[in-house]
């Protein structure tokens, strides 16, 4: 029996995981009382052959400090147990709440500002002790399916760290959420060759371009060196999010071919231990001001 504590913050995809880990076969239970826990540990561990994922958060607000107890009290079973804390950033789960127009659990009259606040600090014990952190910040539905089969279908090295590779353009302004920022504005822009202009950073013509300069082969080296130097020290310090953006003038040429270059070394090196994903922000931005 491998069971499965579903836990982490109102508003990062709890339900939307749930959904996912029954689909690909785990007996799944939500909002289970915290008491009722090491009797139904007890109960699942005699059946060898499945699968069962617990859904237990801050709905269970008054007894939620029980859990520290209950886990204890499962004794053996407690090995069998597994802890998969869904995250995301605060202003992110502020952006959910307000576009489902859905109440915090524990607002209680307060702004779901605090009410946030006030679950980090209940739940903390919970992401320490995790097995399994992802951070949902910048992932899509789809995306938390591939992560979750990764983990339990795949059964992949797992690390709890998603790297988001990010193009943009400089004039539509820096990521916010950027960690890592490169400025590619140093190489030769096909912006000025008037028949790659209407092209992309994704189109081969555009990519042989810019790789006439040596120094975006070494850019891609030495850039892919320092990633994979900084990676395992990101996780060893408890990050679970990473986000790396490439930024030209535009966002459109130089920023997208470098993200791909190094998305790819990326994906060679390291795609068993870490979850990643590639996003052109600003590719399209110029059709759009066009029209």
């Amino acid at each position: 029996m491998q069971l499965l504590i579903l836990t982490g913050m109102s508003g990062a995809g709890k339900s939307s995981a749930l959904k996912i880990l029954e689909d690909i076969g785990f007996l799944c239970v939500d909002n289970l009382p915290i008491a009722l826990l090491p009797a139904f540990a007890s109960m699942a561990a005699g059946k060898e052959d499945k699968r069962v994922a617990v859904g237990i958060d801050i709905r269970n607000a008054d007894a939620i400090t029980d859990l520290r107890g209950a886990l204890e009290e499962m004794g053996p079973e407690r090995g069998k147990v597994r802890i998969l804390f869904l995250d995301a950033d605060d202003e992110m789960l502020i952006k959910r709440y307000k576009e489902t127009r859905r109440t915090h659990p524990l607002a209680e009259g307060r702004r779901v500002e605090e009410a946030i606040a006030d679950e980090r600090e209940r739940i903390g014990f919970l992401r320490e002790k995790a097995d399994y952190i992802i951070d949902t910040t910048h992932l899509l539905v789809r995306e938390l399916k591939a992560e979750l089969e990764r983990i339990f279908v795949e059964d992949r090295n797992f690390k709890n760290l998603f790297i988001t590779v990010l193009s943009f353009g400089f004039k539509y302004g820096i990521p916010a959420d950027a960690d890592l920022v490169f400025d590619v504005r140093f190489l030769p822009n096909p912006y000025y060759i008037e028949h790659l202009r209407p092209m992309t950073g994704n189109d081969s013509a555009v990519r042989d371009y810019i790789y006439r300069s040596p120094d975006a082969e070494t850019f891609v080296e030495k850039t892919s060196d320092l990633i994979g130097f900084l990676l395992p020290r990101y996780v060893a310090e408890g990050k679970t999010s990473l986000v790396i953006a490439f930024g030209c003038t535009g966002g459109k040429h130089r920023s997208v071919c470098m993200a791909n270059a190094v998305m790819e070394r990326l994906q060679a090196a390291c795609s068993d231990s870490y979850g990643m994903k590639i996003e052109h922000r600003d590719i399209d931005k110029d059709k759009k001001i066009g029209k």
